[in-house]
């Protein structure tokens, strides 16, 4: 907090705000990651979720906490036995095969390996030659079902309550180091975080969203959700079908299989556009561990620890948005992101719209202008105190979805055209075409009105003349200051006076042969120089360099080339 704030005045507490380079920025986010991973799982979450906030910190932190994964050193088995033991029962009793090395390890729990007798009845023992042993009976092999069990990890809870007292602590402190928009987003981050991770603690509630997942994409042979084994699951024990696949990131062992890179990206963008869009609940970690390819190409989702919900206006809005985007409505766009909260209705829309159409250009896939961005940069230096963006609480979880998508799917297929796709998803459902129609409904319904007015304005277009010459027609003005004009020159008029009236008091202290009080007056006059002239001094600007994923990634192979 203290090097943030070093980075924006120059004095620490006071003083103007100072220029950063962009490789003092990334080195504050790399002790930052450093520091993250030294506090342990809550704080590793914290930067996850700060990863996908581009509305609270700079680009050079949002790069660098992305490669932050939800690894950990794994817990001592004979613990996670403790814990796994006390929900369900004696491991040898419940399990016909358990592996004692976990397959995933993550801050809050970890998955492990095993074989459950698919006829026993829940909760009755199963017959097993030992915990230990990796082969069975043939007859045993095959009437077992192979699981992934998720235990979380011991006293795990006293850890997050505990650290989350501390951010709770550290937010006001914090937020007096930042403007008004940023300390809107930290303290819903800090709202959103602690309801966050308190729900991925909760495995029942993980169950329940998983279920609900898979059952909207029952019969879509695109997407693979693993199934929650009833009996074996609760609060603190999660079991799940175990499903192999390729980690989604993998791009050379993809290729090596023969699998579709392309339109695994595509299918990938239109599961998350369907769990946002239509259905109203989505998995909300889509990282590349969280997301697997099976050799037919089906896309296999683990982890539902971190999902969420879209209310319906929010839905709504959401398509409009996407609606705009696929027109390429640049206004449309902006005003969808003025009512959902995104944007700042104060914002520069002139501004705004050269960037929205950058974005809309880098989504297609297309190489970005160098000369463009420096246009734009150029154009927002002047009003990067006034951050245009803010994030609703309602929405972060949506953003870091499709942040963390957007960035497979590059990984997927470099040139993949996003706007493409969820234009032909748009049609497809039938959105783009009741946008017209509700388009063509609103403005019959402006025409109505305004006929409605035209028979009005006559008879009052009269009144107002007849006032006007009986000389009884008054006019009342209010000027809106959001600059604080007036301030700035009353400020001025006051400082000029006094200036005016140390000086003169200078000159009779003088003639009057009190030396004392000349040097009073004279120092009084200096601050009172000082002032005036910082009054009329304009605040500098913050370079800033917008950063794209598609350029920056290129830029990066070129590197490593």
């Amino acid at each position: 907090m203290l090097a943030y704030a070093r980075d924006r005045r120059r004095f620490l507490l006071f003083g103007r705000s100072r220029q950063v380079d962009h490789a003092t920025h990334r080195h504050r986010a790399e002790v930052l990651l450093e520091s993250l991973l030294t506090l342990g799982p809550t704080f590793i979450k914290l930067g996850q979720l700060l990863s996908a906030r581009p509305d609270v910190l700079p680009p050079e932190y949002i790069d660098v906490l992305s490669a932050l994964q939800d690894e950990v050193p794994p817990a001592d088995w004979p613990d996670a036995k403790r814990v796994l033991e006390a929900e369900l029962g004696p491991v040898d009793e419940r399990f016909v095969e358990f592996d004692t090395e976990p397959i995933s390890g993550a801050s809050l729990g970890q998955v492990y390996y095993a074989r459950i007798d698919s006829q026993a009845v829940p909760g009755n023992p199963v017959e097993t030659t030992g915990p230990d042993e990796i082969t069975a009976t043939r007859e045993q092999r095959e009437r077992t079902r192979e699981v992934a069990v998720k235990v979380r990890r011991p006293n795990v809870e006293e850890l997050v309550e505990a650290d989350l007292r501390v951010i709770h602590w550290s937010l006001p402190i914090l937020l007096y180091f930042v403007d008004e928009s940023r300390s809107f987003s930290l303290e819903n981050v800090a709202e959103e975080f602690s309801k966050t991770i308190r729900e991925e603690m909760d495995y029942e509630r993980e169950a329940e969203m998983l279920t609900e997942i898979r059952s909207n994409f029952a019969g879509d042979d695109r997407f693979l959700i693993p199934e929650v084994v009833e009996g074996y699951s609760n609060s603190r024990v999660l079991t799940m079908e175990y499903i192999e696949g390729t980690k989604i990131n993998d791009v050379e062992e993809l290729e090596r299989r023969g699998i579709d890179r392309t339109k695994v990206a595509e299918n990938l963008e239109r599961s998350y556009l369907q769990m946002i869009i239509d259905d109203g609940v989505f998995h909300a970690d889509p990282h590349p561990g969280n997301l697997a390819v099976t050799d037919d190409g089906t896309i296999v989702f683990y982890d539902f620890g971190m999902s969420g919900r879209v209310d319906e206006f929010i839905q709504g809005k959401i398509v409009e948005f996407y609606v705009a985007v696929a027109n390429q409505d640049i206004d449309a766009i902006l005003d969808a992101l003025v009512e959902i909260g995104t944007l700042s209705p104060d914002a520069d829309r002139a501004t705004m719209a050269g960037v929205m159409e950058i974005a809309i250009q880098d989504a297609r896939g297309e190489d970005v202008e160098q000369y463009r961005v420096n246009q734009i940069v150029g154009q927002i230096e002047d009003s990067i105190y006034v951050f245009p963006f803010r994030l609703p609480k309602n929405l972060a979880l949506v953003l870091r979805v499709a942040t963390v998508v957007e960035g497979v799917c590059v990984t997927l297929d470099p040139d993949f055209d996003f706007i493409s796709t969820a234009t032909d998803y748009l049609t497809e459902q039938g959105y783009r075409e009741e946008s017209i129609r509700q388009y063509v409904s609103e403005t019959g319904e402006n025409i109505r009105r305004s006929g409605e007015s035209l028979t009005r304005i006559a008879p009052k277009a009269e009144r107002a003349l007849d006032r006007l010459d009986r000389d009884d027609l008054y006019v009342r003005i209010g000027v809106e200051d959001s600059e604080n004009v007036f301030d700035k020159l009353a400020k001025r008029l006051i400082y000029g006076m006094l200036l005016t009236m140390s000086l003169f008091s200078m000159g009779v202290l003088y003639a009057l042969e009190a030396p004392r009080a000349v040097v009073v007056a004279a120092g009084f006059s200096l601050v009172v120089v000082v002032l005036l002239y910082r009054s009329f001094r304009a605040r500098r600007s913050t370079r800033v360099k917008p950063q794209f994923t598609r350029q920056s990634m290129r830029q990066r192979e070129r590197g490593n080339d």
